[in-house]
């Protein structure tokens, strides 16, 4: 029975999952790729503390040595880092699997298709993942829509409960 408990205390330490929620927003996003991440010691800090922003972020394929790069994506400055601290917005290597990253680059070399960061977390193993995807950008009539569809939707679910 303490055993237990001390797997509820365990469960109860949940670390922040950052969500880029724009993303959904100003792109249709086609496929999901779950990748690792390179990073110092203290952005996994400050990850912790949930101070970092994917919302401005992007992803790219570099063609001649086939590896995925996360730019501008911001993790803050850990306060207790010390002098030696890493750049906020720097050029981190994505860890994917070649074919993963054959797809991708495919995919965007169309025009208008970008690799868009959709989620930052921690698996269970206390690895940070980030979830991107391949994204088209929408037209601002397409958002409209969406807007409109989201509310529609709204609007019935609280009929529905009144009824009730």
């Amino acid at each position: 029975m303490a055993k237990q408990k001390k797997q509820k205390k365990k469960d109860e330490n949940i670390t922040p999952r950052i969500a880029n929620r724009r993303a959904f927003h100003d792109y249709h996003i086609t496929d999901n790729v779950v990748c690792g991440i390179v990073l110092q010691g203290s952005e996994v800090k400050s990850l912790r503390q949930g101070q970092a922003s994917i919302a401005e972020g992007y992803a790219y394929v570099d063609e001649k040595t086939l590896e995925l790069f996360l730019m501008n994506c911001e993790i803050s400055r850990y306060p207790h880092g010390g002098p030696r601290q890493h750049e906020p917005k720097r050029k981190r290597k994505l860890l994917a699997q070649k074919r993963e990253i054959k797809q991708l680059a495919n995919k965007t070399r169309e025009k208008g298709t970008t690799i868009v960061p959709i989620a930052m977390f921690f698996n269970k193993d206390g690895r940070i993942k980030i979830e991107i995807g391949i994204g088209v950008g929408k037209k601002q009539h397409d958002k409209r829509q969406d807007i409109k569809k989201r509310d529609a939707d709204r609007e019935m679910r609280r009929s529905i409960s009144r009824r009730r």
